[in-house]
Protein backbone atom coordinates (compact mmCIF):
# COMPACT_ATOMS: atom_id res chain seq x y z
CA UNK A 1 0.00 0.00 0.00
CA UNK A 2 1.02 3.60 -0.84
CA UNK A 3 2.58 5.21 1.96
CA UNK A 4 2.92 8.91 2.76
CA UNK A 5 3.04 12.09 5.12
CA UNK A 6 0.51 13.75 6.60
CA UNK A 7 1.58 16.87 5.81
CA UNK A 8 1.25 16.55 1.50
CA UNK A 9 -2.78 16.35 2.32
CA UNK A 10 -4.60 18.25 0.72
CA UNK A 11 -8.50 19.57 2.65
CA UNK A 12 -11.06 16.62 1.74
CA UNK A 13 -8.03 13.93 1.52
CA UNK A 14 -8.16 10.96 4.65
CA UNK A 15 -5.80 8.34 5.28
CA UNK A 16 -4.87 6.11 7.99
CA UNK A 17 -2.47 6.28 10.65
CA UNK A 18 0.27 3.65 9.70
CA UNK A 19 3.56 5.24 12.00
CA UNK A 20 4.58 8.15 13.98
CA UNK A 21 8.22 8.87 13.44
CA UNK A 22 10.54 11.44 15.77
CA UNK A 23 10.80 9.47 18.97
CA UNK A 24 14.01 11.74 20.36
CA UNK A 25 11.74 14.91 20.10
CA UNK A 26 8.82 13.77 22.88
CA UNK A 27 6.65 15.06 20.11
CA UNK A 28 5.57 11.27 19.04
CA UNK A 29 4.16 10.34 22.52
CA UNK A 30 1.88 13.36 22.52
CA UNK A 31 0.71 12.72 18.86
CA UNK A 32 -0.27 9.21 19.45
CA UNK A 33 -1.91 10.71 22.95
CA UNK A 34 -4.16 12.81 20.62
CA UNK A 35 -5.15 9.92 18.07
CA UNK A 36 -2.71 9.17 16.18
CA UNK A 37 -2.46 5.74 16.60
CA UNK A 38 -1.88 2.89 13.87
CA UNK A 39 -5.17 2.44 12.00
CA UNK A 40 -7.12 5.75 12.92
CA UNK A 41 -8.55 6.97 10.00
CA UNK A 42 -7.26 10.95 9.20
CA UNK A 43 -9.01 13.95 7.41
CA UNK A 44 -7.92 17.06 6.59
CA UNK A 45 -9.75 19.18 7.00
CA UNK A 46 -8.96 22.91 6.35
CA UNK A 47 -5.61 25.30 5.66
CA UNK A 48 -5.16 28.73 7.30
CA UNK A 49 -4.61 31.53 5.24
CA UNK A 50 -0.92 30.91 5.37
CA UNK A 51 -0.59 27.28 5.17
CA UNK A 52 0.64 26.70 8.07
CA UNK A 53 -0.99 25.04 10.58
CA UNK A 54 -3.54 22.37 9.04
CA UNK A 55 -6.37 21.38 10.70
CA UNK A 56 -7.16 17.56 10.47
CA UNK A 57 -10.49 15.58 12.18
CA UNK A 58 -8.96 12.37 13.88
CA UNK A 59 -11.37 10.35 16.05
CA UNK A 60 -13.86 13.01 15.89
CA UNK A 61 -11.33 15.68 17.36
CA UNK A 62 -10.34 18.21 15.53
CA UNK A 63 -6.64 19.00 15.71
CA UNK A 64 -4.65 21.60 14.20
CA UNK A 65 -0.54 21.14 13.50
CA UNK A 66 2.56 22.45 11.82
CA UNK A 67 3.34 20.72 8.24
CA UNK A 68 6.71 20.15 10.16
CA UNK A 69 4.79 17.67 13.00
CA UNK A 70 1.78 16.38 10.98
CA UNK A 71 5.36 15.61 8.16
CA UNK A 72 6.29 12.97 11.55
CA UNK A 73 2.89 10.84 10.46
CA UNK A 74 3.14 7.84 8.19
CA UNK A 75 -0.53 7.31 6.42
CA UNK A 76 -1.91 5.49 3.35
CA UNK A 77 -4.00 7.61 1.61
CA UNK A 78 -7.91 6.29 1.29
CA UNK A 79 -11.01 7.58 0.31
CA UNK A 80 -12.48 10.41 1.18
CA UNK A 81 -15.42 10.92 3.87
CA UNK A 82 -17.55 13.17 1.92
CA UNK A 83 -17.45 10.64 -0.92
CA UNK A 84 -18.20 7.91 1.51
CA UNK A 85 -21.37 9.97 2.91
CA UNK A 86 -19.70 10.57 5.71
CA UNK A 87 -18.70 14.01 7.67
CA UNK A 88 -15.01 16.02 7.45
Amino acid sequence: MLETKLSVFRPGESGIVHSVDGEARGLAGRLRDLGFTAGTRVTCVCVSPLGDPVAYRVRGALIALRREDAAMIRVSPCQSAATEGGYV
